[in-house]
């Protein structure tokens, strides 16, 4: 069904643009081979990691802190940095709760390496600070850094 749909929209598209301008069906048969291989070469890639997860979470005698670096280490591995603190980093974060001038790390940021684009932000919780300076603290969560 979602073949059918592509094909239809794909379809409509190409005979919008003027006929001496639309491309030969060799080169957009090529192109659509090469969308559909990358695309199952990424499921692949994906579901890889996420056997790896699981079989890291079924692990005997597995804590959260060494599955936490396990699945750190596979992120890294693909691309993605994680941002647990933010230290000249603030656009990466946004505060979602509290009053005062320093800084809980409640959630990090995720960043795509590759793009530089932000994946997931992190979120900062305003706390009052004894001398007003942003402390980026997060407990266990922050001083779990990136690169883990």
């Amino acid at each position: 069904m979602l073949l059918a749909r592509f094909t239809e929209r794909a379809t409509e598209l190409l005979t919008a643009v003027r006929e001496e301008e639309r491309p030969a069906q060799a080169t957009v048969a090529a192109a659509l081979r090469q969308a559909v291989l990358e695309a199952f070469r990424s499921r692949e890639e994906y579901v890889a990691r996420m056997v790896e997860v699981d079989l890291l979470a079924g692990a005997p005698k597995q804590n959260a802190n060494s599955l936490r670096k396990g699945i750190r280490a596979a992120l890294l591995d693909q691309g993605v940095r994680c941002v647990d603190a933010p230290d000249g980093e603030h656009e990466l974060f946004v505060v979602v709760e509290g009053d005062g001038e320093a800084f809980e790390v409640l959630r990090p940021a995720y960043v795509d390496q590759a793009t530089g684009k932000l994946v997931l932000a992190g979120q900062l919780r305003r706390m009052p600070g004894s001398d007003g300076a942003d402390d980026s603290a997060g407990g266990d969560e922050a001083a779990n850094g990136e690169g883990m």
